[in-house]
């Protein structure tokens, strides 16, 4: 049943998720919340964005480990021994459906967004099942994922509700992400030209 429900999601979600953004040139951001954005959703948040063709945007949130486990999504069909990292709080959207952000040399044959050099975003399962048989894979699951729609993240970012920063893959994978929040807060801070707060 776990299966049946994953994959009808996919399905579901095709029409936005199915393009092979792979072909698209990377352009990963990270969204830093500022002190003063109140939704619940993404206080204290970091997402990881990328723009999708239709002018949307989507990600997932780094900085929010979970106690929740592969099993609780996958059924035993899917390899889960390999993983052994936390499942992250992707975002509001769809929660019952993983996301995977993973390093790879070359384009994977399912789609995927490019957010940075080497590194993609996917909720295909022929990419997810072939990370969770690859004991070498560097990757990283997450519950649901974080989304706007064409000219409302922007609209957002016009109330002052955002930082923006260069995404780069040592902070995408970080381990320990306690107060990753806080460091990329100041760093932000630091670069942003408008000198907000």
């Amino acid at each position: 049943m776990k299966r049946i429900l994953f994959l009808a999601l996919l399905c579901l979600l095709a029409p936005s998720w199915a393009p092979a953004q792979q072909d698209q040139p990377a352009n990963g951001l990270l969204l830093i919340a500022k002190p003063s954005l109140r939704d619940p959703n993404f206080a204290r948040a970091v997402v990881l964005v990328t723009q999708v063709e239709d002018g949307g945007t989507v990600g997932v949130i780094i900085n929010r480990p979970t106690v929740l486990k592969l099993t609780d999504f996958l059924s035993e069909d899917f390899e889960t021994r390999n993983y052994t990292d936390r499942i992250y709080f992707g975002g509001p959207v769809m929660r019952q459906v993983l996301v995977v952000l993973f390093s790879a040399e070359s384009p994977p044959a399912a789609p995927a967004f490019h957010v940075l050099h080497d590194v993609y975003l996917t909720m295909h399962p022929d990419n997810i099942t072939a990370l969770l048989a690859d004991k070498t894979a560097r990757y990283r699951v997450y519950a649901g994922f974080s989304g706007w729609a064409a000219n409302q993240l922007e609209s957002e970012v016009m109330r002052d509700g955002w930082y923006f920063l260069r995404a780069d893959e040592a902070t995408l994978f970080r381990k320990d992400t306690a107060g990753m929040w806080e460091e990329l807060l100041e760093r932000a801070k630091k670069a942003d030209p408008r000198g907000h707060s």
